[in-house]
C-alpha cells in the first residue's frame, strides 16, 4: 500500500485518498521534524500556501511532492498514479 502525507487542512484530500486505498497520513508543515518525518512516505500531498514547506529550502525528501492548490481529489490521484515511483 502505498504511504501518503498530506499536509494539515487537507480533510477532503485525506478522506478521499483514504477511501481510494493509499494509507494516509496527516503531517504538520510547521513541526521542526517534518522533514525526517517526511522521507519515510512515497509521496508528499502540500497546500501550496507554504513554499518552503518543511522550513529548509533545500531540504532533501525522497518523496514525490505534490502541490494541491487548484487540484481537485481526482487530479491528486492521477498524479500519484503517473508517478513512476510509486508504482
Amino acid at each position: 500500500m502505498k504511504k501518503i502525507a498530506v499536509e494539515k487542512g487537507l480533510n477532503p484530500l485525506k478522506s478521499y485518498l483514504h477511501q481510494e486505498g493509499y494509507n494516509v497520513r496527516e503531517f504538520d508543515s510547521t513541526k521542526k521534524n517534518a522533514a525526517t518525518v517526511l522521507n519515510k512516505f512515497d509521496a508528499v500531498i502540500v497546500t501550496g500556501a507554504n513554499s518552503n514547506f518543511m522550513g529548509i529550502q533545500n531540504a532533501d525528501c525522497s518523496a514525490t511532492v505534490i502541490n494541491a492548490s487548484g487540484l481537485t481529489p481526482m487530479d491528486v490521484k492521477s498524479q500519484l498514479e503517473r508517478d513512476n515511483s510509486m508504482e
